[in-house]
């Protein structure tokens, strides 16, 4: 993964030996002691949470960085890993801390971490898979808008007619709106009749100018709280324009993506090519030895059991169940145990011959009853009066 061109090695080295520590902490050699204390269990599960989530953050700049389509499926599967994980340790910690909101201001000052670190951001790549799900629903929509396209239309006198209604609703709403505006200027008219003024001209330019200056005033030591604050660096600088440095990210950002999306257009290309050459040069060979493993495990099951098993259904798996890694002493304890999953015809079979086989015990000794009576059976189970000499 570190010879990716657009990658740093150190980050991914970082992230992997991250997670493998993780991995430790959370799984260790020795099986660790049961804590009583629910408190203690609670501060474990966060410090899991907050270096998995550390190490999520890390991965996903790492998958937004690679090009490769074969490095970016295993990034991807880890980052899933890690999203189903953190959900996982975040259901503990609300069962365990009985809320949904937690303080972690200890544990932050001693993983040496800062209260931006928790935030967890939405992936890039969920955003542009969304993006393209919505693409995809577009183009359904305009194909379904399309199909629907030749229905009739309405006819003109139909059109005419709901041209007027809009047009009368239209007026209408136009009169009650003037109506509404006449009425309140005549109610303003009345409540705010002119009267003279008690202030001689002097005290109204005077409060004017009050009011003036306490304006001015407010304005600028908002502008001068704001420069201050700019040049603290509390708060990001107002630019009218993108600076260079962030014109050349978007166009490394932009560049990345579109060779992303180029290579992985030509791996699903160059995936069915070698699919389909791989069938056509060793299909057939292929096909020869998975019939003669199935060959190889029916004689071994016969060797192990006495007889031939039957071949397992759809639904038990079909061939693909042969496949899986029992020996035939395995498979012949399964079907001693009844447990067997190839084989529910075989077992419907024995019930049967079992059930047949009762039936019979008893019609013998039924028959040996009749006989024993004067009776014979003849061949169409009829009963019939022996008659001897």
């Amino acid at each position: 993964l570190s010879s990716s061109g657009y990658l740093s090695p150190r980050k991914w080295a970082a992230a992997h030996s991250a997670l493998q520590k993780a991995l430790q902490d959370e799984v260790p050699a020795e099986h660790p002691v049961p804590h009583g204390d629910r408190l203690q269990v609670f501060q474990d599960q966060a410090i899991l949470y907050l270096k998995y989530l550390q190490i999520f953050r890390s991965l996903e700049e790492v998958y937004e960085q690679l090009v490769q389509p074969q490095k970016r499926r295993a990034v991807r599967m880890v980052l899933d890993g890690l999203t189903g994980r953190l959900l996982e340790l975040k259901a503990q910690m609300v069962e365990l801390d009985q809320s949904e909101f937690h303080y972690f201001d200890d544990l932050l000052l001693d993983l040496k971490m800062t209260p931006k670190d928790l935030e967890i951001p939405i992936p890039r790549y969920f955003l542009r898979d969304k993006m393209q799900l919505q693409r995809n629903r577009q183009m359904i929509d305009s194909a379904l808008l399309k199909q629907r396209a030749n229905q009739t239309v309405m006819s003109l006198e139909e059109a005419i007619q709901l041209l007027q209604m809009s047009e009368r609703a239209r007026q209408g709403r136009i009169r009650a709106q003037f109506m509404k505006e006449l009425i309140q200027s005549k109610r303003g008219i009345r409540r705010h009749t002119w009267r003279p003024s008690g202030l001689n001209p002097d005290q109204a330019a005077i409060q004017i100018q009050k009011v003036w200056r306490g304006f001015v005033q407010r304005r600028n030591t908002s502008r001068q709280r704001t420069e201050e604050m700019m040049f603290l660096g509390m708060i990001p600088v107002e630019t009218s324009a993108p600076s260079p440095v962030q014109l050349q990210g978007q166009w490394v950002s932009s560049s990345q993506r579109l060779i992303q999306d180029q290579n992985e257009e030509e791996y699903q290309r160059v995936q069915l090519s070698v699919k389909q050459s791989v069938l056509d040069v060793e299909g057939t060979d292929i096909k020869e030895a998975l019939q003669d493993q199935i060959r190889q495990w029916f004689i071994e099951c016969r060797d192990a059991t006495g007889r031939f098993p039957e071949f397992p259904d759809e639904e038990d798996g079909g061939s693909a169940s042969l496949f899986s890694q029992k020996t035939p002493e395995q498979v012949g304890d399964d079907i001693t145990e009844g447990l067997a999953s190839f084989f529910p015809r075989e077992r419907r079979k024995r019930r049967r011959k079992r059930r047949r086989k009762c039936e019979c015990e008893q019609t013998e000794s039924e028959a040996g009853f009749i006989q024993s009576s004067g009776f014979k059976i003849s061949n169409t189970k009829t009963i019939k009066k022996y008659e001897g000499e």
